[in-house]
């Protein structure tokens, strides 16, 4: 029995040996499971993400343009804010945003906390101010239990809103995916074409941009390297941040991670396809014209790094009150 214990501890070792080998040495790393360290402030994150109540309007929550049903984004070239205002800019997902190194296409917020803020006092999003919306959640009087659980405290303000809604984001991870359980040793997980693109990925270049565990998201790039990129769209990218001319149709490069799921593509969402989406950024972004078949090699490594998304379970709100501010019709 020692001797089967002993081949067996050894085989064990040898098998985490190998997927830690794999994993070390691709530009990729695989997707960890979400640790919850607050779980009351994750759950009143996730209400909180929910609630179109924060939006002047009543109508729109933070999951009306990040949708968890839907790769964490709106399926649409760019969202619908307050009064049926199109948005400038095609929605990031939310899922995996953890991992980026900075929030919006242009990095403006440097975190999910400063991002959630960003949306409820925007005008043309959720329409509403810091103010009104803390008016409005201090007016549910069953809310102040979960901000006392959360916090030790019933006290409400738009730094607790905050925290809240990045602390349910910070949860909305993807790991699973069937690259990477490749990655973690299982290499029955992809098929010869899924690994042709993957090859083809990593030679032609895309990974210098795409790689880490979000396989994005950790540094800008321009937007046209070595072809312009043809758009309506007067986005500026991180000009509009920094000022610099140099920045100009600079943006943070997207993950990569669910894809498939999260189409239109680009910041303008003027693509439709990942296959288009390939050939354009092959021209552009390395001066090269992939063929069908590389485009189609790519596209099924690309659908391999869906993974799993996040199981959940709708929170029933708190309702309203005589005291809830009303909204403005929208």
């Amino acid at each position: 029995m020692k001797i089967r214990t002993l081949l067996a501890s050894l085989l064990s070792i040898g098998a985490l040996a190998t997927s830690m080998s794999v994993s070390a040495t691709e530009p990729i790393q695989p997707i960890k499971p979400a640790k919850v360290e607050n779980a009351d402030l994750v759950e009143l994150g996730k209400m909180l993400f929910f609630d179109p109540r924060l939006s002047k309007s009543g109508f729109i929550s933070c999951n009306s343009c990040h949708n968890l049903s839907m790769g964490g984004t709106d399926n649409i070239p760019s969202s619908i804010g307050h009064k049926w205002q199109q948005g400038p800019i095609n929605a990031p997902t939310v899922l995996n945003s953890r991992m980026n190194l900075a929030q919006f296409w242009d990095g403006r917020a440097k975190d999910l906390k400063e991002q959630a803020g960003g949306p409820i006092a925007n005008p043309g999003e959720m329409g509403s101010t810091h103010k009104l919306a803390v008016d409005t959640i201090q007016s549910i009087p069953q809310y102040r239990p979960y901000f006392e659980k959360a916090f030790g405290d019933g006290k409400i303000d738009i730094d607790k809103i905050t925290t809240a809604i990045a602390a349910f984001e910070d949860t909305l991870v993807t790991p699973g995916s069937r690259f990477d359980k490749w990655l973690e040793g299982d290499k029955q997980a992809l098929n010869a074409q899924e690994l042709e693109g993957y090859a083809l990925f990593k030679s032609a270049g895309c990974s210098g941009c795409h790689n880490g565990p979000a396989v994005g998201g950790a540094l800008y790039q321009k937007f046209g390297v070595h072809h312009p990129y043809t758009t309506k769209s007067k986005i500026e990218g991180r000009k509009a941040v920094t000022g610099k001319d140099s920045d100009l149709n600079v943006f943070k490069v997207p993950t990569l991670r669910n894809i498939e799921l999260t189409y239109p593509y680009f910041h303008d969402g003027a693509v439709a396809t990942l296959e288009d989406a390939v050939k354009i950024m092959g021209k552009i972004q390395l001066d090269r014209d992939f063929n069908k078949k590389e485009i189609d090699s790519i596209v099924a490594f690309l659908k391999t790094l869906t993974g799993e998304q996040p199981n959940i379970k709708l929170p029933i709100l708190p309702p309203s009150n005589s005291n809830t501010p009303r909204p403005e019709p929208f």
